[in-house]
């Protein structure tokens, strides 16, 4: 039982028992009262009568007379006029009054008994009789019957008021009571808060600022460890010069692009500035680093954030654009040349032209060295080539682009339409138990026109061109709904950065979350990293999913880990490191620092990390031993047919 609920039935026991003390002794001291004045009244009735039957002491018509009329007109027992000498009843008059002030369970729990009092008639000097007069309670009784139901009401109004200004008090005392168990169910969720107005009751103040101090150092260290990851992959994986990827983490996004659940096809472009060495000994060093910035904030506007780019050396870039057709990959090309052009009017080069480019298309299956290969024949002839400062590679001559967007939207509209995507599921486990699942991935799976099943990463640039991958995830989460109230285990579902983009989705995606709340605890939603929206954004996202019941957690990550600061205001179910991150953790070094770093910091806010794509035992190994919570790959368990 809560301190509140205890206290508020000690206020309530205590307020009745003082409540009861005080009525029984109001009652109580009315009833002696009353009593009392039965007493009077049948003595006052007694003498009254005595004096005025004295000069009638012979007359008993006279007495009767008398006696009716004093009878009649009080609550009276009963009257009766003995004679002095024998006892004989003279006059008598008796019966009870006819009103009822009071109920009769009130008039046998006081218990008042009738009064009586007595007189002398006297005859000169002679005692001719005596007068009894015995008084009945009923008015009295009715006297303390209205006495108590007032004392009953004041002190039903005053105990009522004192219990309400009591919870009225006890809330506001116990307020800094209630925001340490927000502040520690938001540990629990890996929120950090802090109550800056401290309360003014000392126990309260001094409880609180302890807890403000354990968050805020909680905070600091998370904010120490997420730093130290993000230096360790600057390091691996960052150009120092130009803020963009190496080549290192350049190869590593290629490959995930040529194999595994997100291959899917592309462009890949090779910039290299002209006369790398000649420029460096005219212009000087720190004017040919200016070029080279130059050139990267030109790629980086050109891309805005849709392609991923990297600096090979020395003056060599790479784009990948994944998604891009040959006459897409061609414009491309030519507004890069325009924009690189534009840098020969700054002064920075006196060369003509900056940079030529070579381009190669790329599909899953593809060998990242052949790649490269292509794109580097394609650089060599735009070198040698005089009308233009771009080419591509003559061997990639994919089909009329025409007929294969027709032939897309054609497949993707039918499968949408009548539901035909089919959901895979691969496991995540325990890193230390690979029997226990943690949760099943869902994955998505398309039967092309032959019958061949394509992975994901194949058609989800198609839909992305198409405006489609809100109907995708909603058309997911629908299956994933169905399978989930037949019963199953947990589930992880991601959804596209366009669906979070689209308020009619995004309100379709809470109506169907709301309407199956009691799902919550057995699904979780995935968000890719290079989709996330903006960090309010996030934020009400998250806690409008934990609202409805649901957990939220990230997938791929790895490429914007200075974002793991913000991370602890989302309250997320798990990270998912992007496999690239992962692939030969067992031989390269540096890989391992940086996953030990980052288990590090997700471990200081209590936040499990799962590794993706893990498929040798080596990988495994080396994740189990850096305490990793979860694992998933081709290692345990190929990804199967939601059954």
């Amino acid at each position: 039982m809560s301190l509140f609920k205890q206290l508020f039935i000690a206020i309530c026991v205590l307020m009745l028992v003082n409540f009861t003390g005080s009525f029984l002794v109001s009652v109580e001291g009315s009833r002696e009262q009353q009593v009392n004045q039965l007493r009077a009244h049948a003595q006052d009735a007694a003498t009254a009568l005595g004096l005025s039957l004295s000069p009638h002491a012979d007359d008993v018509p006279m007495m009767e007379l008398m006696v009716s009329s004093i009878f009649d007109s009080g609550y009276f027992q009963s009257i009766r006029v003995l004679d002095a000498e024998s006892g004989e009843v003279l006059v008598e008059r008796s019966g009870v009054p006819v009103s009822v002030t009071a109920p009769e369970w009130f008039a046998h729990l006081v218990d008042l008994a009738p009064a009586s009092g007595d007189a002398i008639v006297s005859d000169g000097w002679r005692q001719a009789a005596r007068v009894e007069v015995i008084s009945h309670p009923l008015f009295a009784v009715g006297r303390l019957w209205q006495s108590a139901l007032g004392t009953l009401m004041w002190l039903m109004l005053s105990s009522l008021l004192c219990v309400c200004l009591g919870v009225l008090f006890l809330k506001r005392q116990l307020r800094p009571l209630e925001y340490l168990v927000e502040q520690s169910n938001a540990i629990a969720r890996r929120e950090f808060l802090s109550l800056p107005a401290l309360p003014k009751t000392p126990e309260f103040r001094r409880v609180v600022s302890a807890m403000n101090q354990m968050v805020e150092k909680l905070k600091a260290l998370f904010a120490e460890e997420a730093s130290r990851s993000e230096k360790l992959r600057a390091d691996a994986y960052e150009d120092s010069l130009t803020g963009l990827a190496n080549r290192r983490y350049f190869d590593l996004q290629l490959q995930a692009r040529l194999s595994g659940e997100k291959a899917s096809s592309g462009f890949l472009l090779l910039l290299r500035i002209n006369d790398l060495a000649g420029l460096n000994q005219r212009i000087g060093g720190q004017r040919t680093d200016q070029l080279i910035k130059a050139v990267a904030e030109q790629l980086q506007l050109l891309s805005r954030g849709r392609y991923v780019l990297a600096r090979n050396r020395g003056g060599e870039f790479a784009l990948m654009a994944v998604g891009l057709q040959r006459d897409e990959a061609e414009q491309l090309a030519e507004t890069l040349d325009q924009a690189l052009s534009s840098l020969q009017q700054t002064g920075i080069t006196d060369s003509l032209p900056v940079a030529h480019i070579g381009m190669t298309a790329f599909a899953p299956g593809a060998e990242s060295a052949g790649v490269y290969q292509a794109a580097d024949e394609a650089l060599a002839r735009a070198a040698s080539q005089t009308e233009q400062n771009w080419a591509c590679h003559e061997s990639d001559m994919p089909q009329p682009v025409t007929d294969e967007r027709q032939a897309w939207h054609r497949l993707l509209d039918e499968t949408l339409n009548q539901g035909r995507v089919q959901l895979y599921a691969q496991p995540v486990v325990d890193a230390n138990q690979p029997q226990r699942v943690l949760h099943r991935k869902v994955l998505a799976r398309l039967l092309d026109e032959q019958g061949n099943l394509l992975p994901a990463g194949r058609f989800l640039p198609w839909l992305e061109r198409f405006g489609w991958a809100a109907r995708l995830d909603l058309s997911m989460l629908d299956q994933v709904l169905a399978h989930l109230l037949k019963g199953s285990d947990s589930l992880a579902l991601s959804l596209s950065g366009s669906t979070l983009r689209d308020p009619q989705a995004l309100a379709g995606l809470y109506d169907k979350l709301r309407q199956h709340s009691q799902l919550g605890p057995r699904l979780i939603i995935e968000l890719d990293e290079d989709q996330l929206p903006e960090q309010d954004e996030l934020q009400a996202l998250a806690q409008r999913l934990r609202a409805l019941g649901f957990g939220l957690a990230l997938q791929h990550f790895g490429g914007r880990f200075s974002m793991i600061g913000n991370l602890a205001k989302l309250g997320l179910s798990h990270i998912k490191v992007d496999g690239s991150h992962i692939r030969a953790i067992d031989e390269e070094d540096d890989k391992r620092l940086f996953i030990e770093a980052m288990q590090r910091a997700a471990n200081s806010i209590d936040l499990p990390l799962i590794a993706e794509r893990v498929e040798t035992e080596g990988e495994w190994q080396v994740l189990r031993s850096m305490g990793i919570a979860g694992v998933q790959g081709r290692l345990f368990g190929e990804p199967q047919p939601l059954q």
